[in-house]
C-alpha cells in the first residue's frame, strides 16, 4: 500500500503521507489509508452497499479534505464503512472536480477490529503535490 504512518503529528492525531503515480492513486492512498486508521483489517469490509460522490471544490487540498470527509460522515450516519471503487479527478471552470463510487458495508463489531475512531480530518499539516513520480499528500485525522 503506498503510504506510510508519520511519527510526529500530536497524539490525538494521526497523521499519514500517501502517494500514487497519478493524481487518483493518490486519492486512493489516501482513502485506503483513512479506512485503516478506523478498521484494522479494511479487506474484511465487504461491498454489499454502494454510494457516489461528487465533489466540487476551488483548491485541490480543499478537496482532498472534503473527499476523506466522505468517508467519515458515512461511518457517522450510516454506520458504514466504505472502500473506495473508483475515483475521478479533474479541473476545469476554475476548480477542481471529483466523482467516486463507494463500496461497503454496515459496521459490526463482531467483524470488523475497531482501531479508531476518526471524528474529522484536519488542516493541519495538510498538502497535496506533484513529484517526479506521481503525487504526494500528506493529512492529519483527527481521533
Amino acid at each position: 500500500m503506498p503510504f506510510e504512518s508519520l511519527t510526529d503529528a500530536p497524539t490525538s492525531d494521526v497523521g499519514f503521507v500517501a502517494s500514487g503515480a497519478t493524481l487518483e492513486e493518490c486519492f486512493r492512498s489516501a482513502a485506503d489509508a483513512t479506512l485503516a486508521v478506523m478498521v484494522a483489517d479494511p479487506a474484511n469490509v465487504r461491498p454489499i452497499v454502494q454510494r457516489r460522490t461528487n465533489l466540487r471544490r476551488e483548491s485541490l487540498d480543499m478537496l482532498l479534505v472534503a473527499f476523506l470527509e466522505e468517508i467519515v460522515f458515512f461511518k457517522d450516519a450510516e454506520s458504514l464503512f466504505l472502500r473506495l471503487q473508483t475515483v475521478t479527478v479533474g479541473s476545469g471552470d476554475g476548480a477542481w472536480h471529483l466523482e467516486a463510487t463507494w463500496a461497503g458495508e454496515t459496521i459490526d463489531p463482531r467483524v470488523h477490529i475497531l482501531s479508531g475512531d476518526v471524528k474529522a480530518v484536519t488542516l493541519h499539516r495538510l498538502s497535496i503535490f506533484e513529484t517526479d513520480n506521481g503525487w504526494q499528500a500528506t493529512v492529519v485525522l483527527d481521533v
